[in-house]
């Protein structure tokens, strides 16, 4: 694979991270650089290590892999989403809005983005690439991804106030959804 078809796909396995990132962002009081660092690191992390599963998993077997992702990460991004909304609709004041997110939630948040660089990783076992430079790639594209979205939530937190909180849930269900009917084929 060259580094330019490589750039691309790391990039697009970074838009689900990204968009999570800006609903992050936005349930945040006022989100620092450091915030938005640990986030991207984090999500970066996790999302350079699901393709070298997936890859170790395509070598043995890909249909599995394959066969369930975009129904686990629908699950995730449903719940995370639902859980965000429902905070949104809470009566809690704005200042009551945490500073940080917990390690936990950003890791999961972070998995249920980055099933499906698992399932690229799969198809990937089949192709002559070196999976730890693209995997690397793959992570470092994520976490800028990732930071950016996180800083521009901050300034949709600021705007859109306790609402954000709920734009930035239906955006993870959204996410859920979209990644369930690219795997069903349901918008062919």
């Amino acid at each position: 694979m060259s580094p330019v078809a490589t750039l691309f796909l790391a990039f697009a396995m970074s838009t689900d991270a990204f968009a999570a990132a800006i609903g992050k962002g936005a349930t945040l009081h006022r989100p620092n650089l450091r915030e938005a660092i640990r986030t991207g690191l984090i999500f970066g992390v996790i999302e350079a290590l699901t393709p070298l599963a997936g890859w170790l998993l395509g070598r043995a077997a890909a249909q599995y892999v394959s066969e369930w992702d975009h129904w686990i990460a629908f699950a995730l991004l449903s719940v995370l989403g639902a859980r965000m909304i429902f905070a949104g609709l809470s009566s809690r004041e704005e200042e009551e809005k945490p500073t940080s997110h917990s390690f936990w939630a950003l890791a999961l948040t972070g998995f249920a983005t980055s099933i499906d660089a698992m399932a690229v990783g799969a198809g990937l076992a089949f192709v002559d690439i070196n999976i730890f430079s693209t995997a690397t790639v793959i992570g470092l594209a994520t976490m800028v991804m990732t930071m950016i979205g996180v800083m521009l939530g901050r300034v949709l937190g600021r705007v859109a106030g306790k609402r954000a909180e709920i734009v930035g849930g239906l955006v993870l269900i959204g996410i859920g959804v979209s990644i369930l009917a690219e795997h069903l084929k349901l918008f062919a």
